[in-house]
């Protein structure tokens, strides 16, 4: 009996509570002599310093790279984001499975709950352990000691974005003599997570760096990375769905009856999200990218009277850069890294393989051709005044439907290393800068230079059932259903044929635009003055100030080439909210943020979701050009979506749940 509540204690010790040492398959964790040899050579880890720094780097092995965000992507935020479907409903795009109501609790997809836990073990050891090593000095020991603390947060962080409420670990990892109950952990509730991830976010903030060293070192975190999580992660628990939101009222913790999900708003929590961002903005650390204006910039447009200050100069006003360049460089490649102003956080690049421009790119140009941009999303982004484009100006007109699929005309038009082909419809004309440097569009031009093959650069792709970018026999699913793809993240070289060449591209996982919205909507939803001590004595106070509203809102605004707001604007709190929610499903289109933003709102997401999709009729052929550019309802097999409110949460699996009878599942998954 002693040897079978050993092995139990063991089991639990690894699999509920996923507090693992080593690398082993779950039934290596059985074996009592394995599990001594283990810590064996956990000994020898900390016996100097080039072994503690493999172990730590191990621990970090189980960060999500967020920059995979359609295929074979850790998590499901992007590819399960109501701004796109793929074309295939596989292993290596499970996302569309969220949105088709394909994932259940015994699914093996995003399974990322074990392997989360695993690297909070390993890093909550590593802090532990770490005095023993000898040939650390005081200063490599606290940098080491900060990656930890931000491993820790990063992960609970992590935990909460996909599952919601988690169960919280001691700081002191378990050991085989702990009782069986005790491994056997209830969740903490939302705001115990949150707190958690605060604890470990700050500590991180007192040890790590405050700036990267090189790029070899930029995906390192610093102190600005460790605030810019609390920036984020407070700024969704301030918000409706988190903060007295009473669907979750009978959702509450078997031990005490504590509520996982408050049941009492508090909008303190506005407060402190907005302290955090306005301590990021203080540090002067950080600005937004801007590159000056050159002779082939396109001008501003004319006739523009909303905004007094719109051409003055940047960041006073929109006038004297290049829009479209400083919204592509930091995404494309063509910035380096380590001179970008406005990463803070960002994953390694990826130039081969499943990478968002293989998706995206057409199959002659070596890419899957299997990313589809909705309707709503290329309907969000405005005309080239700011005016959205179903309250269009005289100036600078949408087409109405008799018009809107006819042919711009003339010759190519040019701008800032954009070309726009004279074929491109009417609809796609005199849009805003950000529309062309996101949407990939029916008769774009994709330039793939770095091909020495002709055949296969400054191509005119078209999504017509006949177009350039159509089905080939051999691969009948590798076509465009939308009309519509991603180029944010395509350089003119890249071309993945044989003789061509894909830019390194970072991708953001912090970046100071976000840091930005999130201050002015934190600020907006404020009913009264906070201040808050942040880190080592530096206070923060922060208040509903309409300048201040108008400022931050307008450097991301100008920067866009569009007008700003004006204070009798940000008088409205509630026209605010709008404008926010806007301009963030713009400016932060298919960066994995509007799966987040639509929850976090509330039935924001229920509304979105449980619209209809639409797009281009890409049936027609490129003879009828007026039925191609019929805005279209898509009914195919992946785009019958199906949300509801199980789909806020994703499911904690089964196999997790049978070894840890604490744990209850999330609400409407059972």
């Amino acid at each position: 009996m002693k040897k079978i509540n050993k092995l139990m204690k063991l089991w639990l010790l690894t699999c509920v509570s996923t507090l693992v040492i080593g690398f082993q398959s779950c039934g290596d964790y059985l074996d009592v002599d394995d599990y001594i040899d283990q810590m064996t050579s956990l000994d020898s880890v900390f016996s100097r310093k080039s072994l503690l720094e493999q172990y730590i780097n191990g621990a970090a092995q189980y960060l999500p790279n967020e920059g995979n965000l359609w295929t074979d992507s850790p998590t499901p935020f992007q590819g399960a984001s109501d701004e796109n479907f793929t074309s295939w409903n596989d292993n290596r795009h499970a996302a569309i499975k969220f949105l088709l109501d394909e994932i259940t609790p015994y699914s093996t997809y995003y399974n990322n709950y074990p392997r989360y836990y695993q690297g909070i073990r390993m890093a909550l050891t590593s802090l532990q352990r770490m005095h023993e090593v000898p040939d650390v000095t005081d200063i490599e020991r606290r940098e080491l000691m900060g990656r930890c603390y931000f491993l820790v947060g990063y992960y609970y962080y992590q935990l909460l974005l996909q599952y919601g409420p988690i169960p919280i670990v001691p700081e002191i990892p378990f050991d085989v003599e702990t009782p069986v109950e005790a491994m056997s952990l209830e969740r903490g509730t939302y705001d115990e997570c949150i707190a958690e991830i605060k604890k470990y976010m700050l500590l991180a903030a007192q040890y790590l760096p405050l700036e990267s060293e090189s790029s070899i070192t930029a995906t390192i975190p610093t102190r600005w990375a460790a605030i810019a999580t609390l920036s984020r992660i407070t700024l969704y628990a301030a918000s409706p769905w988190y903060n007295g939101n009473g669907f979750y009222s009978d959702w509450v913790r078997k031990s005490d009856g504590a509520h996982f999900i408050p049941q009492e708003k508090d909008n303190e929590k506005w407060g402190v999200a907005a302290a955090y961002a306005k301590y990021i903005i203080d540090s002067n650390k950080y600005n937004l990218y801007w590159t000056p204006k050159k002779p082939d910039s396109r001008a501003l447009p004319g006739g523009v009277t909303s905004d007094p200050n719109y051409y003055e100069h940047y960041p006073e006003g929109a006038a004297g850069i290049d829009h479209y360049r400083s919204l592509t460089y930091p995404f494309n490649g063509e910035l380096p890294v380590m001179i970008n102003p406005e990463f803070i956080y960002a994953c390694a690049p990826r130039t081969t393989g499943d990478s968002p421009l293989w998706i995206s790119s057409p199959y002659l140009l070596g890419g899957g051709n299997g990313l589809n941009l909705v309707q709503d999303l290329v309907n969000a982004f405005s005309m080239v005044d700011g005016q959205d484009i179903n309250h269009s100006s005289a100036n600078y007109p949408y087409p109405d439907n008799n018009h809107n699929y006819l042919e711009i005309g003339g010759s190519n038009q040019a701008f800032s290393g954009y070309t726009l082909l004279a074929k491109t419809a009417q609809m796609y004309n005199n849009r805003e800068p950000r529309f062309y440097a996101t949407v990939g569009y029916c008769h774009s031009f994709w330039a793939g230079t770095s091909s020495t093959d002709n055949n296969f650069r400054n191509k005119e792709v078209t999504y017509y059932s006949d177009g350039y970018a159509a089905a080939s026999p051999d691969h009948p699913e590798d076509y465009n259903r939308s009309g519509y793809t991603c180029i944010k993240y395509n350089h003119s070289e890249d071309n993945m044929k044989a003789t061509g060449a894909v830019r390194a591209k970072y991708f953001p996982i912090f970046r100071y635009a976000e840091t930005l919205l999130n201050y002015v909507e934190a600020i907006n939803e404020l009913e009264a003055p906070y201040t808050m001590e942040i880190i080592n004595g530096d206070q923060e106070s922060v208040e509903r100030n309409t300048a201040e509203i108008v400022k931050y809102f307008n450097l991301v605004r100008y920067r866009a080439g569009l007008p700003g707001i004006t204070e009798a604007d940000a008088r409205d709190r509630d026209e605010v909210r709008d404008l926010i929610k806007h301009e963030r499903r713009v400016e932060f289109a298919c960066e994995g943020h509007r799966y987040h933003d639509l929850r976090r709102w509330g039935n924001d997401a229920m509304t979105a979701y449980n619209r209809p999709i639409t797009g281009m009729n890409v049936k027609a052929r490129s003879t009828d050009r007026k039925s191609f550019y019929t805005t279209t309802q898509l009914n195919d097999k992946l785009t019958r979506r199906s949300f509801s409110y199980k789909n806020y949460f994703y499911p904690i699996p089964k196999s997790v749940l049978d070894k840890n009878k604490n744990l209850v599942q999330n609400p409407e998954w059972n």
